[in-house]
Formats: structure tokens, sequence, C-alpha cells
């Protein structure tokens, strides 16, 4: 259900607990300041394991995922901010959003749908990324709880950052009793238009904060056996090459240390092709992630064709002025990762990548399910 009754929850100005008594899950909610005149509110889901996410209505962002280590420790996994001025600050990578209307890049801004031809922002060099100048990581979504889920709603008005059709979009979270949590992503549109959404959340299993030192530990597999080639801005070139005898082979463990500084571009920043058909409402093993020191893990599974690998290139090098984060905690170059899956980035101008035009009456569907663990 993409719209719900907002007027149940108009009344949850500052705190409220929503239990249900045949589930160990329970969802606190409070007002996190304001945008614009706009209320901002912070949700946070709880299971029996002692897991939390934080999620605020912002942007659709995930703010902290808090999970046990293989000692019981509890650290928060995902880099972020301690108020909504660091979501707002021009320092912010999109930690832990929602982004559209197209995450991902379209290269200069512009695509064709029946013959016309439109051009959106261009927000990085002479192309656009996730959205544009504003994309729906800097709106405020429209909330709601709906049993066990946080339910976030978007109105994208004809001619947001230079998309056709009005646009109404939702994303759902849901943390379950065995650490997965759930994102469902969906629009639909009253004209034909390129969608393409992900979640961009920025993982360290050893902790937040604790950058490349620790990610350089981590051992990840990933299923996919093709890459989109870029050219020099990052912009698909069309070709798909596959995987083997090459450093984007992660099919088999892999420790990120041992590869990352290898990768062109100095790290990974590459869309990664999922193989096998894709049912729209099946999901696919990904990518497996275990940081040994912790015994911390990370699942991920999704109904895309793709997934975006970011190591955090873009952060500064050590010795540079650092993103401050939560905790004062200060982040640098390769201090985390994203799995976005997504479609592949420009899908809307490359005739051989999957459709990624939403067509009035049809319905986009995306699900990712990020589900933490420990090694037994």
């Amino acid at each position: 259900m993409l719209i719900q009754n907002l007027a149940v929850i108009s009344t949850l100005l500052y705190t409220c607990i929503i239990m249900d008594p045949t589930r160990a899950s329970q969802i606190s909610v409070q007002s996190w300041g304001q945008v614009d005149g706009k209320e901002v509110k912070i949700f946070t889901l709880r299971n029996s394991k002692t897991q939390e996410v934080d999620i605020i209505s912002y942007g659709a962002t995930i703010t902290a995922i808090r999970t046990p280590d293989k000692a019981g420790k509890i650290d928060d996994v995902v880099c972020g901010f301690d108020n909504i001025e660091g979501y707002l600050s021009k320092v912010n990578p999109y930690f832990g959003a929602t982004v559209g209307r197209v995450a991902n890049r379209i290269g200069k801004g512009q695509f064709k749908i029946d013959g016309t031809q439109y051009q959106v922002s261009r927000n990085i060099g002479n192309n656009s990324l996730h959205g544009g100048l504003k994309g729906w990581n800097s709106k405020i979504w429209e909330t709601s709880i709906e049993n066990d889920t946080v339910i976030m709603t978007l109105l994208s008005k004809d001619g947001d950052e230079g998309f056709p059709g009005d646009v109404l979009a939702s994303a759902s979270f849901q943390l379950t009793d065995d650490g997965k949590l759930i994102i469902e992503m969906k629009s639909t549109s009253t004209k034909a238009t390129p969608i393409n959404l992900t979640n961009h959340s920025y993982f360290n299993l050893a902790g937040h904060g604790t950058n490349a030192a620790e990610i350089y530990k981590h051992q990840i597999t990933m299923s996919a056996d093709r890459w989109t080639v870029t050219d020099a801005e990052s912009i698909p070139t069309g070709e798909i090459l596959p995987v083997d005898n090459s450093i984007m082979d992660l099919r088999k463990p892999t420790i990120l240390g041992d590869v990352i500084n290898k990768v062109p571009g100095g790290g990974f920043d590459y869309n990664f092709c999922l193989p096998g058909c894709l049912h729209p409402d099946q999901e696919k093993f990904v990518a497996k992630v275990i940081h040994p020191n912790s015994g911390r893990t990370l699942e991920v599974l999704t109904n895309q064709p793709g997934v975006q690998l970011y190591t955090a290139n873009f952060f500064p090098a050590v010795g540079a002025d650092p993103i401050v984060g939560k905790q004062g905690k200060q982040y640098f170059k390769h201090g985390a990762f994203c799995l976005e899956t997504q479609n592949y980035p420009d899908a809307v101008n490359h005739e051989n990548f999957p459709n990624s035009i939403l067509r009035p009456h049809h319905l986009y569907y995306h699900i990712v399910t990020y589900k933490f663990g420990v090694q037994a």
C-alpha cells in the first residue's frame, strides 16, 4: 500500500512505543529537528536479539544499525551523523539515504523516452548523480507505522529535477528477529520515466569510525559474474565484461585489503551484474561480508539485476580534513563499503541494459535484505 493513513500518527510529536504482543519487535518514534519548517522524525526498530535500526524521515535515511559481535558487544556498523545538521551539510556523501528518482549516474543528464528528449539536473561534472541537485535523499518523507514496519512515502512532482511524471514512492523498513533488515521500495508514475532506487548505507562491521585498518580485514564474497565498464567519468560505455581472471572476480572469499588498492580508480566503485533471471518477487544472493575479529557478518539479497560495490574512495585521505561523524568519529578513505542494489547505471541510455523505464499503470518494486549476524 503506497498511501497510508497519516492521521494515525499525526499526534506522535515526541515519543511512542508500538508493541504487538505476538512479536518481539518494537518501534519507537521521536522528533529529530526540523528542515524548512517541517518536522523530521526518527524511528527506532528493535528486535529480541539486541539489534536496533534508526531511520529518519529526511531522505528515508538509515542513521544507525546497532548489532552485537561474537562476544555480545554492540556496535553501530554504519556511518552517519549525530544530528540533522550533519545530513544537511555538503560533506554528507548520501549516508544511509534512499536515493532516487534515479540512483547512480545518467550520462550528460540526458535521455530519450518515446522520442522525447529530456535534460535533468547535472550535479557531478556534466552528468547527473543520485537524482540531481535535490534528489529524494534530501526531501522529507511522510511516515506511518503498520504493525512492525515503518513506511515512508514521497510524492515527486512532474518536472522534479527535470524528470517526467508525478511519481508516488514508498520505502518500508522491517527488522526481524533473525537479524534481517528488509527494505521494500515501490513507485508508480503518471508518465513514462526512469526509476532506479537504492539504499546508500555505508557499512563497517568493526564499528563505524574504525576506518580502513578494519575495512581491509573484511572478507567479501559476491555472486556477480560480470561488470559494467565505465569511462573516466564513471559513465558506463555499454560494454559488459566477465569477471573471470580479473580483480573484479569476488565469487570466492576475498580479503578487501588484498585487492582494494589494485582496483582501477583507487578502490571499488563499479556496478556488478548479478547472474540469472531475477523474478520481480524473489530475492537472490548478492554478497556475504565477514569481519573476522568481531565475527560480525552481513548477507545481502535482492530482486535487482545489479549492485554497486563502493569502498568510500572519495572520503578524505588520512592527513586531510576528515568527515566528522557520529560521536565525533572521523571518517577517512576506505573507511566503509556500500552494497547498493540497483539497476545498471545509465540504463536509460543503453538498450543492452535491463529496462529502467516505469510506465503508467505499472509498479516499480525493489526489495533488498541486509541480514546481520555472527559467525558460529
